[in-house]
């Protein structure tokens, strides 16, 4: 089967394994709009109870200690007091990272040995949202069948005798400390370092906290951006969602490299030094050749998702690289490298994973292999992904008020026949639902600009039509 012929089949079976999914759980953990059911205080205390009691029954009695941190949100500090009140009621005991990234609880997780890790982030989302994340103690997102079991839970949990006192938090610094050191460890060598020049956005997030203080301890030039975090600015007009400021800046100051990161710092998207804007498959485009050409590509394949350019599978084919294609989240496309032995996966949006080196999408680490890969090839990253031309794709958003499977609507499925019929093998379209906001995603990518922009209207008017909210 040639590259780009397989992904209808790949579609076909990830659909069918995502029939059956948590409640309350989406792609990447818990996620509403802060005060509203997910998330309003009585939902968090249970969530909070029940995910110490499903601890409890993994681990011996009062063994349970789980790492709890967040990002700058205003709502957050509110919602890691309920979770902290819900947990310690489940006598778990709780220690409090403060302002965190989420791969520096995944990394101090892993590396310190809680029972589990949870971060209070919304990641990309505006700041009116908010989310839980939960880590197991290996540091990745917990299995489907765990998250079902805290969501029974929830619904046994008895509600709290009153949500108030709530439990003073304070946090221990040294626990940022710790993941900044452990960054430093991960970093190219000094030498490698020392001259260049970077624009970094930190998204008013949890990079705000960690960003700075590790290129000082690196002796890195960076022109630091959007790190005043006020609890409502997180990704506002900034980060890897809005990066257009970052790439402008970097082409402007004539820096080495930008790079962009979301709320909590899992994200990093990229900006070459004129000014052009390189996501998730860039990095990919450039990495995967040069692993597979040192022997570090494990099994020549490299795991992306549903939304992964055409043109990546097409380029990477030419390089003897197989793309293997999941569900949309980064904890598919890790499920995936695991079960196929393969070490580089990650997404447009920017989540890379990096397997051998850690089994979180980490934003700063993914910064550190763009880095290293300029230090031994000699080339900017310009350079590098020069040739990589994406397919006009275009990603339409529809609000839906519910979520009946896609397919079943007449007037959607005859919109993707016709434009499955005309694209053929060199494009492709996926239309789904968000799995953490209420919107239905319709994505069509194709040789032929006009194409392209035809399909996508047509498919989100009649989703619009048929389960349209407002």
């Amino acid at each position: 089967m040639q590259a780009g012929q397989h992904w209808g089949a790949d579609f076909a079976k990830i659909a069918k394994r995502m029939s059956s999914k948590p409640e309350l759980f989406g792609t990447d953990g818990i996620r509403g709009i802060a005060g509203k059911y997910p998330l309003d205080r009585p939902t968090v205390w249970r969530i909070g109870r029940a995910l110490g009691t499903v601890m409890a029954r993994q681990a011996s009695p009062g063994s349970v200690k789980i790492l709890l941190g967040e990002d700058t949100r205003e709502s957050s500090a509110w919602i890691s007091q309920t979770l902290a009140a819900g947990l310690g009621s489940a006598r778990a005991e709780v220690v409090y990272a403060g302002v965190i990234t989420t791969p520096g609880v995944a990394l101090l997780t892993r590396e310190q040995g809680y029972t589990a890790g949870v971060v209070v982030s919304a990641s990309h989302n505006p700041y009116e949202d908010n989310g839980i994340k939960v880590l197991g103690r290996t540091g990745t997102k917990l299995p489907e069948e765990v998250e079902l079991e805290v969501e029974r839970e929830a619904g046994l949990a008895g509600s709290p005798d009153g949500l108030e006192p709530m439990p003073l938090l304070h946090s221990e610094t040294q626990l940022v400390a710790d993941y900044i050191a452990g960054l430093v460890k991960l970093a190219p060598p000094a030498s490698s370092l020392s001259k260049l020049r970077l624009v970094v956005d930190c998204a008013h997030g949890a990079a705000s906290r960690i960003a700075p203080e590790l290129f000082r301890r690196l002796g890195v030039e960076a022109h630091i951006l959007n790190a005043e975090p006020s609890g409502r600015n997180i990704n506002a007009h900034c980060g890897s969602l809005h990066p257009q400021a970052m790439v402008e800046a970097t082409r402007r100051c004539g820096a080495d490299l930008g790079v962009a990161f979301d709320g909590d710092a899992d994200r990093a998207i990229f900006a070459t030094r004129e000014g052009r804007l390189a996501d998730g498959d860039h990095v990919l485009f450039g990495i995967a050749p040069f692993m597979q050409r040192r022997g570090r590509l494990k099994g020549s394949a490299v795991v992306g998702t549903l939304m992964t350019n055409l043109a990546l599978e097409l380029a990477l084919a030419r390089s003897g690289i197989a793309l293997t294609r999941t569900a949309v989240g980064d904890k598919y496309v890790l499920d995936e490298m695991l079960r196929s032995g393969v070490n580089l996966g990650g997404e447009p949006s920017g989540h890379i994973i990096f397997s051998d080196i850690s089994l979180a999408g980490d934003g700063l680490l993914t910064l550190f292999q763009v880095l290293g890969l300029l230090a031994e090839t000699g080339e900017p990253l310009g350079a590098l992904v020069s040739e990589f031309r994406p397919f006009p794709q275009i990603i339409r958003n529809v609000r839906v008020r519910e979520k009946p499977p896609l397919e079943s609507i007449r007037q959607v499925a005859a919109a993707l026949r016709d434009c499955r019929s005309e694209l053929g093998e060199r494009g492709r379209v996926v239309v789904r639902y968000s799995g953490t906001e209420s919107l239905a995603r319709v994505m069509v990518e194709g040789e032929e600009q006009k194409a392209v922009e035809h399909h996508a209207a047509r498919l989100a008017d009649a989703i619009q039509a048929a389960v349209g909210a407002g």
